[in-house]
């Protein structure tokens, strides 16, 4: 097999969050059509104990441990040098020199870069080794999106780096063969950032229907003391936080009014101060990081999405469809998926249609996974269908 250079900012394993589920499945595609070299950083320590995970994957890998507190810091240089944050955050010598070494050793059939942090590795090198670049979401849009619920100096901040890492993102797209992002949807908005781009495509999220089967028993998480509403998610991501505040401020006061044993189950892990505060409120539990998050989904009455702020496809939405359960999301976590009516509430961010769309969904006494949501979600977002596109672009035919 021909070899190829796969560059990711953080290990793809294990597959337990929304940019990991996705170089996950690109990795063990990868490995498949070519003998994959692999760069990537670590930043959580639990997940050094996957490295020799990986590494089954993978002809050659080189993994770099992240401390992200050294790592804020050194983003700090990007204000000196006219960067983006994010480019220093995951500059790192060991890196370049393992990049030099191995493309001036072996000959590469191309590479995959996955976020567009790791694209400093192959300035250069560009127009002689042909490159994919997965950014999955228009990051500077969702920096931009940032600034306007911050002001001060964070909103500066915000500001900055939405147009820094624009400009970043505009002159990698003009370097590379293709430029994916994760629908059609964030690929149309990129289009407008950078119209002399090639080769601009979506490329949806699958979902792993063998892993979100709803014909797999398992036992509830939950006391028999009363519907449950669940939100899942990685819980120290902004986005995350910012909706389960919403709701349990704006919302779930109305559901306990309305209805007193309802309970919200916030479940994920890393929860940051502020979410864990959340479960001093009446009918609040936040879990942490659970060891199958499918129990969750199965046996919630309702699985909701209240982002306000969102890019790309949210994973969330994917798995509980997968499940069959039903979902209500804002239209913002809903972006890309577009799940017609009779399968899931797609609602504006507006507190009371939120709340009406809950009780509603209380107020049905079915609450078994419906095989039309699965089935739609199959026929929609299969991994294999995706990857193959990968395939097409690297090769260049199908």
């Amino acid at each position: 097999m021909k070899n190829l250079l796969y560059l990711v900012h953080r290990i793809p394993f294990p597959p337990n969050k929304g940019d990991k589920i996705r170089s996950y499945h690109l990795l063990r595609f990868l490995a498949e059509h070519y003998n994959v070299y692999l760069g990537t950083f670590i930043d959580d320590p639990n997940d050094t104990q996957y490295i020799d995970t990986v590494k089954q994957w993978c002809k050659a890998l080189n993994v770099e441990i992240l401390n992200p507190s050294v790592a804020k810091l050194k983003s700090l240089m990007g204000i000196v040098k006219g960067q983006p944050l994010t480019l220093p955050y995951y500059t790192n010598t060991n890196m370049h020199q393992w990049v030099n070494r191995i493309t001036q050793d072996h000959e590469f059939a191309g590479c995959v870069i996955f976020s567009s942090s790791m694209a400093q590795y192959l300035e250069g090198r560009f127009q002689s080794l042909p490159t994919v670049i997965d950014f999955v979401d228009v990051d500077s849009d969702k920096w931009r999106q940032y600034s306007q619920s911050k002001s001060g100096v964070m909103g500066w901040v915000y500001r900055r780096e939405a147009d820094y890492l624009e400009k970043y993102e505009r002159y990698v797209a003009n370097q590379v063969e293709a430029s994916v992002f994760v629908s059609d949807k964030e690929a149309n908005l990129f289009k407008t950032l950078a119209p002399n781009a090639p080769n601009v495509v979506g490329i949806p999220n699958g979902v792993d229907f063998d892993f979100f089967d709803p014909s797999i028993t398992l036992p509830s998480p939950y006391a028999q003391n009363g519907p449950v509403i669940a939100f899942t998610g990685a819980m120290d991501y902004w986005a995350n936080v910012d909706a389960v505040r919403w709701l349990s401020d704006e919302v779930f006061p109305h559901c306990r009014a309305a209805q007193p044993d309802v309970k919200f189950y916030i479940v994920g892990g890393n929860p940051t101060q502020e979410v864990q505060e959340l479960a001093k409120q009446e009918g609040i539990t936040v879990t942490g990081r659970v060891e199958d998050i499918r129990p969750y989904i199965l046996h919630a009455n309702v699985i909701v999405a209240p982002l306000r702020i969102a890019r790309g496809i949210q994973n969330k939405v994917l798995e509980a469809m997968a499940l069959g359960k039903w979902v209500i999301a804002t239209e913002q976590a809903m972006e890309g998926i577009d799940a017609p009516a009779e399968l899931a509430t797609t609602t504006p961010l507006d507190s009371t249609l939120f709340y009406e769309a809950i009780q509603a969904r209380l107020a049905m006494s079915a609450m078994a996974p419906a095989d039309g949501i699965r089935q739609w979600t199959q026929q929609n977002f299969s991994w294999q269908t995706s990857l193959m596109r990968f395939q097409t672009l690297l090769t260049g035919s199908p």
